[in-house]
């Protein structure tokens, strides 16, 4: 990534969040739990301009501007809201799991073959 696009990227953070800060005060707490939550989910597409946070603050300035409240927009169940919103979509941890998995698997392949030597040397025999 070049010094260009990390400022642009920033400048595209900054306005994002000044959207935010512009929402009434009660959409904007669900909006930091449930960026809070997706930070810690890790959606691999979180941010941009075509991002789920950009789409959440669109839904949520028309849900302010209709005058609805925050959890007419969401329902109560906040956190159910928030699944929904990635469902289906790729995360780090989907990301992480089949390299983690071959590791493992290879790990233990190393295991056992060094279990089996050292098997094959206490009964006296050798095997290449």
């Amino acid at each position: 990534m070049s010094i260009r696009e990390m400022f642009d990227e920033k400048k595209q953070w900054r306005a994002h969040m000044a959207r935010v800060k512009a929402l009434p005060n009660d959409y904007q707490i669900v909006y930091r739990e449930i960026q809070k939550y997706l930070f810690k989910v890790g959606p691999v597409l979180l941010t941009g301009d075509q991002s789920l946070l950009s789409d959440l603050v669109d839904l949520f300035e028309q849900g302010a501007a209709a005058e609805k409240s925050v959890l007419e927009v969401t329902g109560t169940d906040v956190a159910a809201f928030a699944d929904g919103l990635i469902d289906g979509l790729p995360t780090y941890a989907d990301a992480y799991q089949p390299g983690s998995d071959a590791v493992v698997a290879e790990s233990m392949k190393v295991s056992i073959e060094k279990e089996y030597q050292k098997s094959l040397k206490k009964e006296g025999k050798h095997h290449d």
